[in-house]
């Protein structure tokens, strides 16, 4: 989602993937390339361009694209999950690797567009989008910003339509709505089995609202009519944008959170970089300031990385969140109001987040040793949590 204000542009995703499908940060620095030079995807090889620019983004741990990012010309673009009637099955570019050719490539959010087009018609797009699931494929839909205005790029297999915004406040979410585009091209019962009607209203009422920062990354930790997540034998906690796995036909889990503030003369990015933004921090980073986050996470439970270790707190807290979150909240946001309000250096604040995460886990295995979650989630997480090679949490009723 985006936020017109009167100083500028804000924009926020939460990315909704596999629930054991770590992501992390990674920072590429602007290169020049030789001519010929060729640029492996993740499905298939394409010419590489004479000059990439610096990046910041954020990557499930197996695909080359990402699902959200920056460069360094302040383009921010965001994509999601879009099912249509025009998919096409052969491999080609994944919508993340778009999103990252196209913050490589270009110097503002209109030209980002024209580089996402352009490889679309000549490439096409298509091959499996998930590691656990290699038959699981779609199409995309791209929220592309900078500083001065934002797009809407929604695509069919080749097809595609733009939509500048004017309004107030825009959000996308695995649905095709752009007006003479959708109606002709949406897959009507898998876009409704993906609940992105719903998410869309909420995070577009959210965004008409929000004047900055904090407000956006509440819109992000929404978990619908409730204050607790709602759950659905079909779909899990699809329908709030804070997306919690549990569905027994398809269930997603928001693994990454990221807000960006294009209001001041220089970009102020706030990212999680660990799953669930209603457990997480969130962290500042810019472009051009690497961290070293320790080593690069997988599918497989690894405390030494920074996503899975945040997995133990979440995967504890969401047992009974209505009562553990609580234990921490407060902490949670006194925090993160602190650092919007005076930012401190990034490797700080990922340091004293991993710390405050480590004792908010003590504090909470020490909580209520209750699951209120329904059978068929318990199940669920038991099984994710043995393919990931760490212990359940709970019992299946």
């Amino acid at each position: 989602m985006v936020t017109r204000t009167d100083d500028g542009l804000l924009f926020a995703k939460n990315s909704d993937r596999d629930p054991n499908e770590s992501q992390f940060l990674d920072w590429r620095s602007a290169a020049e390339h030789l001519p010929g030079e060729t640029l492996q995807c993740t499905w298939i090889e394409i010419p590489q361009a004479a000059r990439t620019r610096a990046v910041l983004l954020s990557r499930p741990w197996w695909l080359w694209g990402a699902e959200m990012g920056t460069n360094d010309a302040g383009v921010v673009i965001g994509n999601e999950a879009v099912f249509t009637d025009s998919h096409e099955d052969t491999p080609g570019l994944l919508g993340m690797d778009l999103l990252r050719l196209a913050l490589e490539r270009a110097d503002s959010a209109d030209q980002a567009v024209q580089v996402i087009v352009s490889l679309l018609e000549r490439h096409g797009q298509g091959g499996s989008c998930s590691f656990e699931h290699p038959s699981f494929s779609y199409d995309n839909s791209f929220l592309v910003a900078d500083p001065s205005g934002a797009i809407v790029l929604e695509t069919a297999g080749r097809s595609w339509a733009t939509e500048p915004v004017t309004g107030v406040a825009r959000s996308i979410s695995n649905g095709l709505t752009i007006s003479g585009f959708a109606h002709p091209h949406r897959d009507r019962l898998r876009s409704a089995v993906g609940a992105g009607a719903n998410r869309r209203a909420r995070t577009t009422r959210g965004a008409e609202r929000a004047t900055s920062v904090a407000d956006l990354a509440a819109v992000l930790r929404d978990h619908g009519p409730g204050t607790t997540p709602s759950y659905s034998p079909l779909n899990g906690a699809m329908s709030a944008p804070c997306m919690h796995a549990g569905g027994l036909v398809t269930s997603s889990q928001t693994t990454s959170s990221w807000i960006a503030d294009l209001r001041g003369p220089t970009a102020q990015h706030w990212v999680t970089a660990t799953a669930a933004p209603c457990t997480s921090i969130f962290k500042p980073v810019t472009v051009d300031t690497p961290v070293d986050l320790g080593p690069r996470p997988t599918n497989t439970d690894d405390p030494a990385t920074l996503w899975w270790r945040h997995e133990h707190l979440h995967r504890r807290a969401l047992r009974d969140p209505g009562a553990l979150i609580a234990r921490f909240r407060a902490e949670r946001d006194r925090t993160e109001s602190a650092w919007f309000a005076d930012p401190p250096p990034s490797s700080a604040a990922f340091a004293d987040a991993d710390r405050l995460e480590q004792r908010w886990l003590l504090d909470v295995v020490d909580g209520p040793d209750t699951d209120v979650r329904p059978a068929w989630v318990r199940r669920q997480w038991q099984r994710w949590d043995r393919a990931a090679g760490r212990p359940a949490v709970g019992t299946a009723a």
